[in-house]
């Protein structure tokens, strides 16, 4: 029996072999977002056009190598760090190292990838079995990408989750562009509970002992009241030394700190598309919960009083006017019964403790912890050895996070308390080039020879 290969299948093209030529000093020079591509209408205005050729689907090949170059396990981190009672080098999570650089190894940014057959979520390194990782790091250093992208993608969708091309899910500039037929859409959601837990466990430990205040409730202690050195514990409340921050404070950090991931991923598959010979382009896509929603996330309502904090009086007032008006917030997303992406608080566990509890687990219990697992996914000569004076989290700094955690939840419906668990900021979408397009309305060099002769192969 002949197996029939899709028509946007292309086996003959060696993508990884070109790959391996392509200098990178020419995709940082050739590097642009090119935004038309065969399919597309531009409707209005002085470069109005209607592509003469149909939507061209890209490549598995080329899928797999975009998204390779986005978040492709590539080896193990290094995580050279003092791990001993002090230096607080148990802020690694994990010890596996991607194609974009993440605080501490937590990995907080998953990619979703959506094309005109569904979309796919391609699993982070705590999403796999640990047994797997040595073959998915194997078949990257072999330049196998389309059964490394294969075994790492799950999907989600049968066919292409849409937002409503208007303000405000899509603004006005993107409606003829964003998500349309032939294209791929890569789009980063950042899970940011894991990454606040960890920040919270470092600060609070005996190495920095952070005093945090609400700033968004008269500056009151964030649950950490009785951890007051003023009133016999371990965290430093004097101003003048310098370690009282704010709530807003660290979670600011916290966003800055992804920002940066989700940057790296779509510099990545600029650099990418570019080595490919194709067209792209990162754009906005960080509507609080429009991508969730179509994407089959569960979505909790939380009312707006809850979000701000608001008192009993200004809670009562907003309810009165019809105005606490519930705000749809992504808690998780799961499939047949199976957590995809998890995040460390409730309804996934029952209690911010709990989810916490967790947390500390994922490093430290005894048979499949980060630093107890006998280094089965490290690259230490001798993992036994080095995790074994890996230090564990005192008492006291799990309490501590539990009770910032606990009071944030209680407060505002949701870690972090400013957004909830998911975020969105930028996508990037890749697409082979109309080069009637460009020939028409640019100069010659605004077609890399790469996308030249990559449009030259597609029309023999």
């Amino acid at each position: 029996m002949t197996t029939q290969i899709p028509s946007h299948h292309h086996p003959d093209l060696d993508v990884s072999a070109r790959l391996r030529e392509y200098p990178l000093m020419d995709a940082l020079l050739w590097r642009r977002s090119r935004r038309f591509a065969p399919g597309m209408t531009l409707g209005t205005g002085p470069l109005a056009h209607a592509s003469t050729a149909p939507p061209r689907p890209l490549t598995l090949e080329e899928q797999a190598a975009l998204a390779f170059a986005a978040c492709g396990i590539t080896g193990h981190s290094l995580s050279e760090l003092p791990y001993g009672a002090t230096g607080s080098g148990n802020i690694m999570m994990q010890f596996i190292g991607r194609t974009i650089p993440s605080g501490d190894s937590v990995h907080d940014v998953a990619l979703i990838v959506i094309d005109d057959d569904g979309a796919w979520l391609v699993r982070r390194p705590q999403e796999l079995e640990r047994t797997e990782i040595p073959e998915l790091i194997q078949l990257a250093r072999e330049g196998k990408l389309v059964p490394l992208y294969e075994r790492m993608r799950v999907r989600i969708a049968d066919r292409r989750p849409e937002l409503p091309r208007e303000v405000p899910f899509t603004p006005p500039f993107n409606h003829y562009s964003a998500n349309v037929p032939g294209t791929t859409y890569f789009l980063p959601v950042a899970e940011l509970t894991a990454l606040a837990i960890n920040l919270m466990l470092s600060a609070f430990g005996d190495d920095m002992s952070y005093f945090l205040l609400d700033d968004r409730n008269r500056f009151a202690p964030a649950g950490l009241g009785k951890f007051a050195r003023s009133k016999g514990g371990h965290l430093d409340d004097d101003l003048a030394a310098g370690r009282v921050g704010t709530v807003s404070m660290i979670e600011n950090w916290l966003y800055e700190f992804v920002a940066v991931q989700q940057g790296a991923m779509l510099q990545n598959l600029g650099l990418m598309a570019q080595a490919l010979g194709l067209g792209g382009f990162p754009h906005f896509a960080a509507h609080p919960y429009a991508w969730f929603e179509a994407l089959g996330f569960h979505m909790k309502p939380i009312p707006f009083s809850r979000t701000i904090g608001g008192n009993p009086l200004m809670t009562a007032a907003l309810k009165l006017t019809r105005r606490d008006i519930p705000f749809p917030t992504a808690v998780g997303l799961n499939r047949g019964g199976t957590a995809l992406l998890q995040p460390y608080c409730p309804p996934a566990y029952r209690s911010m403790e709990e989810a916490v509890l967790a947390f500390v687990d994922f490093k430290y219990d005894a048979a499949r912890g980060t630093f107890r697992d006998g280094g089965a996914v490290s690259g230490f000569l001798d993992a036994p050895a080095v995790q074994s004076g890996i230090a564990e989290y005192a008492d006291h700094t799990i309490a501590a996070t539990i009770a910032c955690c606990e009071y944030l939840f209680r407060r505002y419906g949701r870690i972090p308390s400013g957004s909830g668990p998911f975020r969105t900021v930028l996508a990037y979408q890749a697409s082979h080039v109309d080069t009637e397009f460009y020939d028409r309305y640019y100069r010659p060099e605004a077609l890399s020879p790469t996308q030249r002769g990559r449009a030259a192969e597609r029309a023999r």
